[in-house]
């Protein structure tokens, strides 16, 4: 098998994917299914929405791996990175010399060829970024491509085939295929680029923060001259990586000597009243849904990319108002007994910090319960054990899921639910560790009252404790 292959042929007329039902992938096949390939897939446990969706987009899936899934012979076959090289159809695919790639790949052949690549990178606020940058653009007229990690409620949908001359793009540091272990973000050639931040994570892949910043100083100089680069200088991380970069680099973030700046902040549920300064001078007021500082700072870097893309003020301001949000981000899923169910992704320590933190102040009647549920390959690692206590500083209520899928992580490497109970404990924090889901359930409905917000993080179902907790309360 030729691992190193990048060009795909022209004749393509059928494509099949492996591990379709992953967010990323989702979305390709659909926009490929869209633009008039025959489309096909497969995936292991098959579980809703993604599965559902793609079917109702008419795409044929088989449930499990299997080498009968390409004996068809499709004209390409799209490998999705958790997809390793002993899966029986990479087994079969060599076998018939059939050709192959990645995502990241395949998105620059089929769907962003001939665009302004508008890419967003950063170890947090990829999907909220990307979000509210493409529906400022679309608002504005632009009508642009965009590939997202998460459902944009404004199109409820997580891709969208614009006619516009933009793609929007996360950019995942993560790597790529198990035939290209560098970053997915090498593949992309920015027209224009936001750096949110640079922090450890993907502790399965990466040694340290050294061996994250690597990465994105590599995505730095690959960057043309021609190219610009968004960086949030609050982020020290990011401050020291730009120093060497070719391309022009527009600074923003809470830093006086930063080009675009936040300025006042107001809050009045549901709304956040932002200013907006470029150049020291004042440049416009906003208001948003949006929640918490680092939402703020998103949403800067979003108007600073739709300023030079010379989107009007008045039709940036009209898109924020308008902007309906995410699912998963910050999400409320209900209301019952004057209790609020919020749903939220987040996993990594300041990510749960900052979530916390911005929706503290929007709940002055209740208290905030934070319901965590450690499941990703870096969370379910003892690398944040010492760190996470810190993250429930402004949570009144705690309760820490044990980790579901611990068996995955090597025993002497693995993060101790109990242990981040009796930390808490010890910081005289009211915090509680459960085995599983149905008990946190039967604690929270004796405990819950009116005005509490109940947040729930965690980047998977979490047995469907959003629904359950509302019909029972």
């Amino acid at each position: 098998m030729d691992l190193n292959k990048n060009n795909i042929s022209e004749n393509v007329k059928s494509i099949h994917l492996i591990a379709i039902c992953g967010t990323g992938m989702g979305a390709l096949a659909s926009m490929l299914k869209e633009l008039g390939y025959k489309v096909t897939g497969s995936d292991h446990k098959m579980y809703p929405p993604m599965s559902e969706f793609l079917s109702s987009k008419g795409i044929e899936i088989a449930d499990g791996f299997n080498e009968k899934n390409v004996s068809y012979g499709p004209d390409l076959v799209v490998v999705g990175n958790a997809v390793s090289k002993d899966n029986p159809e990479v087994v079969r695919i060599d076998q018939m010399g059939l050709e192959f790639c990645s995502m990241p790949q395949a998105v620059n052949r089929f769907v962003a060829a001939g665009k302004k690549q508008l890419v967003i990178t950063g170890t947090h606020g990829k999907t909220t970024t990307s979000s509210i940058l493409a529906w400022i653009l679309y608002h504005a007229g632009l009508d642009p491509v965009f590939m997202i990690g998460g459902i944009v409620k404004n199109f409820n949908s997580n891709y969208h085939l614009g006619k516009g001359e933009h793609i929007v793009i996360e950019g995942d540091e993560y790597d790529t295929a198990f035939f290209d272990k560098g970053p997915k973000f090498l593949h992309y050639d920015p027209f224009m680029a936001i750096l949110t931040g640079v922090e450890f994570d993907h502790a399965d892949i990466f040694k340290d923060i050294n061996h994250v910043r690597q990465a994105f100083d590599s995505f730095i100089a690959g960057m043309s001259p021609r190219s610009t680069l968004l960086a949030c200088v609050n982020d020290k991380n990011v401050a020291d990586l730009i120093c060497k970069s070719q391309c022009r680099v527009v600074q923003y973030g809470t830093d006086a000597n930063a080009l675009w700046r936040l300025g006042a902040v107001s809050i009045a549920p549901p709304w956040t009243f932002f200013e907006v300064l470029k150049h020291n001078a004042f440049f416009g007021n906003f208001k948003t849904r949006l929640v918490g500082e680092h939402n703020l700072l998103n949403s800067l870097s979003a108007i600073a990319v739709a300023d030079n893309l010379l989107i009007p003020t008045k039709a940036i301001a009209t898109a924020f108002e308008t902007f309906e949000g995410i699912k998963r981000r910050q999400e409320v899923r209900g209301k019952k007994s004057g209790v609020t169910v919020m749903d939220d992704f987040a996993h990594h320590p300041t990510a749960v910090r900052e979530t916390i933190r911005a929706v503290k102040p929007f709940y002055p009647q209740g208290r905030v319960v934070a319901v965590f549920e450690p499941r990703t390959n870096s969370s379910m690692r003892k690398v944040f054990q010492d760190i996470y206590p810190s993250s429930f500083d402004m949570a009144d209520l705690i309760c820490i899921r044990n980790p579901s899928r611990l068996d995955k992580i090597p025993p002497a490497e693995r993060f101790s639910a109990q242990q981040l109970v009796a930390d808490l404990k010890h910081l005289e924090k009211d915090a509680h560790y459960f085995p599983d889901t149905d008990s946190i359930i039967d604690f929270l409905l004796t405990k819950a009252r009116s005005g509490d917000l109940i947040l729930i993080m965690s980047n998977g179902g979490f047995d469907n404790i959003h629904e359950r907790l509302l019909k029972l309360l």
